[in-house]
């Protein structure tokens, strides 16, 4: 065997590994990346329960906070601004930007639904209403359920972003487009609680 031919033959085995290691790198960020992708969806679905129970938390409570319509208006206004947050963010979680949006608006949400839970502890009626303290269960379960998804979703979305960030993968992450995903988190503090929906 001529050493021309060994040369050859070493180097396709080089390339045909360096090939396989590669390839091996793109699946492994792809299955994260669904691995995240599909945690958000998690959340996508306890957020829509939680904005399909505000307008029947705000109905139940127009006949008795007849005074509080600014709350009730800007609860409802909130809510539809988040929703439309979710659902951009739904169609492509990989977008750092619209998970913000999203963030933000859940953070406006969040502080109108503690106005309403405010409001409404004035109105002892209210308070014992048997529709008003199921839906304000439901909707604390709900929260409860929301906090599990950002959970399971910022892990994944650690594990996903190390992954991306480690040598050598950060060398062909960037050639493949597969850029830093955002995590789920309030950044003020004061926000970070879900809205107290429990009456005492």
């Amino acid at each position: 065997m001529s050493p021309i031919l060994i040369v050859l033959g070493v180097l396709l085995l080089v390339f045909v590994i360096l090939a396989f290691w590669i390839v091996g790198i793109y699946n492994a960020l792809v299955g994260l990346r669904n691995r995240f992708k599909n945690a958000f969806a998690q959340i996508d679905v306890q957020l829509k329960r939680r904005y399909d129970l505000i307008p029947n938390l705000v109905e139940t409570a127009k006949g008795y906070l007849k005074h509080e319509r600014e709350t009730l208006e800007a609860v409802i206004k909130a809510r539809n601004i988040a929703l439309a947050a979710s659902q951009t963010a739904a169609a492509n979680p990989a977008d750092a930007g619209a998970v913000k949006n999203l963030l933000s608006a859940e953070t406006g949400l969040t502080g109108a639904l503690g106005r309403l839970m405010v409001v409404s502890e004035q109105y002892p009626d209210l308070k014992a209403n048997q529709n008003m303290m199921q839906l304000t269960e439901e909707l604390t379960t709900t929260e409860n359920k929301i906090s599990f998804a950002r959970q399971a979703y910022n892990d994944s979305v650690m594990t996903y972003n190390t992954t991306r960030e480690t040598f050598p993968n950060v060398i062909f992450a960037g050639m493949f487009g597969f850029t830093e995903a955002q995590l789920f988190q309030i950044d003020d503090a004061a926000e970070r609680a879900a809205p107290k929906v429990q009456f005492s």
